[in-house]
């Protein structure tokens, strides 16, 4: 009886089930068939497409991105609307969003045949987000790709790029912990953008969007304003909108500056063209008189050339010669804006402009000036220079007569978000910066508005301090570690168990890297249609991202272990080598030993034997290198590698398995720092 009970509750459970599932299918088959036959519901979604291309194409990004978002709520497949969804997102800063659909798009278009460029933004957003490992791979893989179209401007930046990731990742490694960012309170920043910091002893001037009751319709956006707000101790006043000689309605006015006395002041005013804050602007000044500023003037063509965008106005001093300093799209410079000055004559007339320079200005956009006198140093902001995120702050002396390389400030001044507007206080004993970094305030998403910080500096009459090369060359160093090499199947020196090599490990990298083609030939083997575009793409990939890149990391290692030895450093590397568990015999472990030999054998050859002298040097005065080798590793089982001796495709070929083929250099340290 309890066996027939319990095949009847079985039968029954099995019929629900069933009958679950049919209506499930009912409902999606009847639902799919309703959509396609609904001629309304495609209508929607053509027009949902062509209202989003109308609103990028007018520059509204954020109306684009939720026609977009819209459409792909219709049709999550289509690709064309994933990756226009993507690029509003982009542009809209909504880096997640757009992290999320075009690492879709890649994945689907991995050659790039449909959208090139998907990958160049993909590492865009990577290093906005601070993935400067990830960022730096898919920047140097779109540029290999790439090399033969080096005039254009993706394949420049992507180039740039890469050295800036690697640049990056030193400045974040380093942080100046003596700088304390601080972030204003509500007294000055709203969930609207803040920006273009200037205080002049106790009152602060600042731009802002918060006045909503002026508004630009055609762009749906509030004027800006000028606002004022006074430190009280440590405390910040409510801010207060200057009156209506500084901030006419109907119009954007922004960017205060001052002379050196503070009888001048320029501000800048703008009409926006479209929705994404792209603006046409004019530089004005007016003058202290009897206790009062007289109305705003026109800055005469010198300034304001006719067709361009001039803004950002700072005043400045190159030798004893007063000049003027604003960001200008004339034509004439080296890309979009750039930064230009003006002699000031003592007639008050202004000279012809002259562009800031090369080593300044870039093909991208070089922005908000701001010179501090004292120091005799130009601080400016720029997309191209490298730096941690999109804009970057930097600083650039001014000597024997023209601007010097400029150098980053660092982080925490900078961030991977949009770091803009430096200055510096009448007192010199605070800078401020606007931001859209983490923290900042916002309506509608996060990072979309810049807010004002400030943190204390320290007297710009003290020496500056000493920067410590070896410092830096060693947390480079650090920074590449695990530094991971790879080989071909028993290689060096096949079927022998010898724990040493005569081979250097460069010698047998050149002749894997010199297989690619003959790995595509095999893992593809027995694949057609996408599967062998596929299989072709995993392999660029290995040899790019793992067996390329190693290389290519073991030669800036060298480069810098050479620099911090010729400084008298002592070093030690730790190296380890690995063998399969799926065949964990003495050959596997003595191969393991001779691929770590082959390494010992590259430093020992590099530069004709640059470092031979320093390996376990006696001489306490100089540098020396000492090598220590780990026991040897055993690598986790992989499911998808084969130990299949005819089963080369999988056990040799593939990519998974040649992933196990691998040595490391683990750990550095130095006698400066102390053994770890």
């Amino acid at each position: 009886m309890i066996n027939v009970e319990r095949h009847c509750e079985r039968s029954e459970a099995i019929l629900r089930v069933y009958y679950k599932r049919l209506l499930c299918f009912l409902f999606v088959l009847i639902s799919h068939i309703s959509y396609l036959s609904s001629p309304l519901q495609a209508q929607k979604l053509k027009q949902l497409i062509a209202d989003g291309d109308k609103a990028f194409a007018n520059n509204d990004y954020f109306s684009a991105a939720i026609y977009y978002n819209q459409a792909i709520n219709q049709d999550s497949s289509d690709m064309a609307i994933q990756y226009k969804y993507a690029e509003a997102s982009r542009l809209n800063y909504d880096y997640d969003i757009a992290d999320h659909w075009y690492s879709k798009v890649f994945k689907k278009d991995s050659q790039g045949k449909l959208y090139p460029e998907c990958s160049f933004w993909l590492a865009m957003i990577k290093k906005n987000k601070g993935k400067y490992k990830d960022a730096k791979k898919m920047f140097d893989k779109y540029a290999k790709k790439n090399k033969k179209k080096k005039d254009s401007y993706y394949v420049k930046k992507a180039i740039q790029e890469v050295a800036a990731c690697d640049y990056a990742q030193l400045l974040m490694a380093a942080p100046d912990k003596s700088i304390s960012i601080i972030h204003l309170d509500s007294s000055v920043n709203s969930k609207v953008s803040e920006y273009a910091p200037i205080q002049v002893d106790s009152v602060l001037y600042f731009s802002s969007l918060r006045d909503k009751k002026d508004r630009d319709k055609k762009n749906n956006v509030s004027y800006n304003k000028i606002y004022t707000a006074k430190q009280d101790s440590l405390k910040w006043q409510k801010a207060n909108e200057l009156d209506s000689l500084f901030n006419r309605n109907g119009i954007h006015n922004a960017n205060t500056a001052f002379n050196n006395d503070y009888t001048k002041v320029y501000i800048t005013r703008c009409e926006q063209k479209d929705a994404a804050l792209s603006f046409s602007c004019q530089i004005y000044t007016s003058d202290y008189k009897d206790g009062h500023w007289t109305p705003l003037q026109l800055l005469p063509e010198e300034i304001n050339q006719k067709g361009a965008n001039n803004t950002q106005p700072a005043i400045g001093f190159l030798g004893d010669q007063e000049v003027l300093f604003f960001a200008s799209d004339r034509p004439g410079g080296e890309g979009q804006m750039d930064i230009w000055y003006s002699r000031i004559n003592k007639d008050g007339t202004y000279g012809k402009a002259v562009n800031a320079g090369k080593k300044v200005n870039t093909i991208e956009d070089d922005i908000t000036p701001f010179y501090c006198k004292p120091c005799q140093e130009l601080f400016f902001s720029s997309t191209w220079h490298k730096g941690l995120g999109a804009f970057d702050i930097f600083k650039s002396e001014f000597k024997n007569n023209e601007f010097t390389e400029p150098k980053n400030l660092g982080s925490p001044i900078n961030t991977s978000y949009n770091d803009i507007y430096f200055s510096i206080n009448s007192k010199k004993t605070a800078a401020f910066l606007s931001s859209n970094r983490p923290g900042s305030y916002f309506e509608e998403k996060e990072s979309c508005c810049n807010d004002i910080y400030t943190f204390k500096i320290p007297r710009i009459d003290e020496p500056p301090v000493k920067v410590d090369s070896t410092k830096i060359f060693v947390t480079q160093m650090k920074l590449l570690v695990p530094l991971t090499l790879y080989f071909h199947n028993d290689e060096p020196d096949k079927k022998t168990l010898a724990t040493t090599t005569t081979k250097n490990y460069k010698k047998t990298y050149e002749d894997y890297s010199a297989m690619r083609d003959q790995y595509k030939k095999e893992y593809s083997k027995g694949a057609a249609g996408e599967n062998i575009e596929r299989a072709v793409s995993d392999i660029d990939n290995l040899f790019d991202d793992s067996v390329d890149a190693g290389m290519q990391d073991l030669e800036k290692f060298a480069q810098l272990l050479l620099k911090v030895l010729k400084d008298n450093e002592k070093v030690t590397i730790t190296m380890k080598g690995f063998c399969s568990p799926l065949a964990s015999t003495d050959y596997n472990v003595n191969l393991a030993k001779r691929r770590i030999s082959s390494l010992r054998n590259y430093f020992m050859e590099y530069q004709n034997g640059v470092f031979v002298k320093y390996v376990n040097n006696p001489n306490e005065a100089e540098g020396s290198i000492k090598f220590l080798d780990e026991e040897i590793g055993e690598l986790k089982a992989r499911p998808n590698v084969s130990d299949d001796y005819y089963d080369t495709k999988n056990s040799v070929y593939s990519p998974a398995a040649a992933l196990e083929r691998k040595i490391q250099i683990i750990a550095i340290s130095t006698f400066s720092e102390g053994s770890k």
